[in-house]
């Protein structure tokens, strides 16, 4: 399995517009935890540690 960068959501704006909605109302410490959370099941769902070293990979290179 190898780490997908192509879009693959259906209906992506949508999941942005949850995403967003997630967090209305949130300080930043909890936002930022909420995220740490949402990063650790999404991990845990993966599950494949070659995926998420890519994926840590990609983000690390993304963050310009």
């Amino acid at each position: 399995m190898s780490l997908t960068l192509t879009p693959n959501i259906d209906n992506a704006d949508d999941f942005y517009a949850d995403l967003l909605a997630t967090h209305e109302g949130l300080s930043k410490a909890d936002s930022d935890a909420l995220n740490a959370r949402l990063i650790l099941i999404m991990a845990n769902h993966i599950g494949d540690r070659a995926v998420l070293a890519e994926a840590l990979d990609a983000a690390k290179k993304s963050a310009g």
